[in-house]
């Protein structure tokens, strides 16, 4: 095998600021280091990210850029016309976060993680909307070869692009092999009454209708809390607001992005995992919480319902009545959730990162050819 030269644009990477994308590149990227395969990978990255995210390895090199990801209009002239001139030698250049440079002088691979601008413009800022829907289109008309990360991303890319089967791959997630630890863990300990819901507080994730049932919830029982975890979006002040109307203690606690090492502590203390979204590409807490052997509610919507096959219990995101009587029976019901804790893991099985790193390097070279 000749060895080629992998490009791998970094650009959008902001640590604890861009949700499951940045587990996603970071996860994805250790799978393919340990790959031991003789190709030589470069990683641009942003002032933002220091280069010890990515792995040590003698055919891996971090190159840190002079452009702020947190200023998006510079990160996005950036990568359109100075990243492609350090492309120079590429084989092929991956591009994990939605957008690639038009003018890169190598074929491009780019993972596009949903089509939530175009399914559900109302989420978005009206001045930013443009730009999603400009550089999405873009990337995707001259792209190669696309990675969709579910059939329900494909399937709004055919859609909303008009894209071919041979150009979209489907490329699944995987799952920290950490989670299997929290698992042997959580057998040593009794479980806290705690229900986790690690989703980025984005009005999609309806974290607001999650709220006001959890207060229906802990009124007969008055014992739980309600943890909230992950990065703070556009919805966080709504959801805050939510949770001050409670007079008395509203049981609700939001932590904001953790690092991985107090996620998995709170997976471990967790008597079930609630995901109410309205939207998802993928859904990788609900994969984690089915690893994790924690008795897992979420929203009966494509792609959760082929992730979670029969080991979670699925509701209707948008009524409260369903949500509290899945949060309930995840709860409470403790046969089904002797079920849940056995039938997750084998679910999860099924979803590695050591997969989604072959699989992701086959449609690269692909491309390269």
């Amino acid at each position: 095998m000749t060895p080629l030269r992998i490009g791998i644009d970094a650009l959008y990477l902001i640590p604890g600021g861009v949700g499951g994308s940045e587990i996603y590149l970071r996860s994805l990227t250790r799978a393919l280091c340990a790959l031991a395969t003789p190709h030589r990978f470069t990683v641009f990255t942003n002032q933002e990210t220091p280069s010890g995210l990515f792995p040590a390895h003698p055919n891996w090199e971090v190159r840190q850029t002079g452009v702020h990801a947190i200023n998006r209009p510079a990160r996005l002239l950036y990568e359109q016309f100075l990243l492609p001139l350090q492309c120079a030698g590429l084989d092929v250049l991956f591009c994990p976060g939605f957008t690639a440079p038009a003018l890169a002088p190598c074929p491009t691979v780019t993972t596009i993680h949903d089509l939530q601008h175009m399914r559900h413009p109302e989420c978005f800022r009206w001045f930013e909307l443009p730009f999603w829907r400009y550089f999405v289109w873009q990337s995707v008309r001259t792209s190669r070869r696309i990675i969709a990360v579910s059939e329900a991303t494909r399937s709004d890319l055919r859609h909303y692009h008009a894209t071919s089967g041979e150009q979209v791959a489907v490329v699944w997630h995987g799952v920290d092999e950490e989670f299997s630890e929290v698992r042997r863990r959580r057998g040593e300990r009794r479980a806290e009454a705690i229900l986790l819901c690690p989703s980025t507080t984005h009005a999609h994730k309806n974290h607001a209708r999650l709220v006001r049932v959890f207060r229906r919830f802990r009124a007969a029982h008055p014992e739980w809390r309600l943890l909230l975890t992950g990065v703070r979006g556009f919805a966080d002040e709504t959801v805050r607001d939510q949770i001050e109307r409670t007079e008395e203690d509203s049981g609700v606690v939001s932590l904001g992005w953790l690092p991985r090492e107090e996620l998995y502590a709170c997976f471990e203390r967790a008597a079930a995992v609630i995901y109410p979204t309205t939207f998802e590409g993928f859904g990788l807490p609900v994969l984690e919480g089915l690893a994790a052997g924690v008795p897992t509610a979420c929203s009966g919507i494509e792609p959760l319902r082929t992730i979670a096959g029969d080991a979670a219990v699925f509701f209707d995101p948008t009524s409260e009545d369903s949500m509290l009587g899945a949060l309930e029976r995840t709860a409470l019901n403790q046969e089904l959730r002797a079920h849940l804790s056995q039938a997750g893991p084998e679910r999860a099985s099924q979803f590695t990162w050591r997969k989604c790193a072959e699989t992701t390097l086959a449609v690269l070279l692909d491309a390269a050819r």
